[in-house]
Formats: structure tokens, C-alpha cells, sequence
């Protein structure tokens, strides 16, 4: 498995605009460190313990996005490290994130994570929810947390429509949560600009929905091993 060549041929396919987030969960400090010295810098986990214990390990200007779904509880854990929290999927998530970044004098970009998917296993929220979180008084007291998109996963289908009609619902509630900002009585400024969607079997697809940022994993670094 080239790493190397690998990162080299799915950039290639990328236009400038898209970050690509190398997904390095049960991936060897190894197989890591190959890709950092190809250029990535950018890495997503989906456990915080294993990302805490990378990023002890490995080099600081790594930027760690948590991509799994986040315990409250645990939240303590990475806040003086994380870059980007991709699952957000409620406002008691965002409050508990603010309250731990306030404690290392830090504020944590953070994208809600919109249920775009059929399946009741994809954690998420409604658009609407979205915009009742973005539009509260509550939210605007948040001053340690910045939401500065949205995330969401499709269903694990080989329909392609499907998941083209779930990645294009996903870019209509950006495009509608974007409008709404401009409300004159807004508590807050907040500067949407992210849609996180899009792994490696369907990553094209989703660029030609308008994700600006992909998940990329097995495509790089091989199939994972769980053993």
C-alpha cells in the first residue's frame, strides 16, 4: 500500500477549494507519519481517546478534526487540541464543547451534523433544529465555540441517486441557513463556509453536490483493520 502515491492521485482529482481530511482511525503512527511527509496535515478521527494518544505522538502542526459522534463527557479530553468538530448534533453538545474551550481560553470551530441519511443508525439534526440552535439568544452567549458549517453523512447504499439526493438536501440547508444569517436581529455572526461530505467511495459525487471538505480513509490509507 502507497500512502504516498495514493494522497498524490486523489489530490489530483481535487479541485484547490476542497480540504481533504485524511481519516487515520486504527491507522499505525507508521502509516501516519507516511502521509505527513507526502504534505497531509490535515487527519479526522472517530474516537477521542485514539486522537488524544496520536496527538501526544505526533507532530503539532497536524490539525485533528474529531469526525465520530462526541460524549459530552469526553469533550474535556481533546479541547485543548481539536481543530474542527465535525458531529455536533445538539445544542447541549455545543454548550458543553464552549465550556471546555472557554477552560484553555480557546475557541473550537465546530460544523452541525444535519441527518440527511435514511438509516436511524446516522446520528444528526433537522435543518430547522439547525436554525432555532443558530438564531437563539442561548447560542449567541456561546463566545468560546464558532459554527462555521455544516456536516452530514449519507446513507450506505449503492444507489447513487439516493446519496446524490441526501449530499444536495445537505447543500440546501447550508444555502438556507446562509440566508438566514443576514436577519437583522441576529444575536450572532457566524460564517458558514464549510459542508463536510463525502468519503472515499462517493467523494466525487459530493463535490459535484458543493462539499467543500471530504473524509478520505480507506482510499488512502487501505482498507482498516479492526482486529
Amino acid at each position: 500500500m502507497n500512502i504516498k502515491q495514493n494522497l498524490i492521485n486523489i489530490k489530483s482529482t481535487l479541485p484547490v477549494s476542497i480540504t481533504l481530511v485524511a481519516v487515520s482511525k486504527t491507522k499505525t503512527l507508521r502509516e501516519i507519519m507516511e502521509a505527513y511527509n507526502a504534505g497531509q496535515r490535515v487527519f479526522g478521527e472517530n474516537k477521542i481517546q485514539e486522537m488524544t494518544d496520536k496527538y501526544e505522538q505526533l507532530p503539532k502542526d497536524i490539525q485533528w478534526h474529531m469526525i465520530g459522534h462526541v460524549q459530552r463527557n469526553k469533550v474535556k479530553y481533546m479541547a485543548h487540541f481539536v481543530n474542527l468538530i465535525h458531529g455536533v448534533d445538539s445544542f447541549k453538545l455545543l454548550s458543553e464543547i464552549n465550556k471546555q474551550a472557554q477552560k484553555h481560553n480557546r475557541i473550537i470551530n465546530c460544523l452541525l451534523q444535519i441527518k440527511i441519511a435514511s438509516e436511524d443508525s446516522k446520528f444528526g439534526m433537522t435543518g430547522n433544529k439547525a436554525s432555532s440552535i443558530l438564531h437563539s439568544e442561548e447560542f449567541s452567549e456561546l463566545k468560546h465555540i464558532k459554527v462555521i458549517g455544516l456536516m452530514g453523512m449519507a446513507t450506505f447504499t449503492n444507489n447513487q441517486n439516493q446519496v446524490k439526493k441526501e449530499f444536495l438536501l445537505l447543500k440546501n440547508t447550508f444555502e438556507e441557513l446562509k440566508q438566514l444569517k443576514t436577519a437583522p436581529d441576529n444575536y450572532r455572526d457566524y460564517q458558514l463556509h464549510t459542508i463536510s461530505m463525502g468519503m472515499s467511495d462517493d467523494y466525487l459525487l459530493a463535490i459535484d453536490c458543493g462539499s467543500t471538505m471530504i473524509r478520505v480513509g480507506s482510499s488512502i490509507f487501505g482498507a482498516r483493520n479492526y482486529s
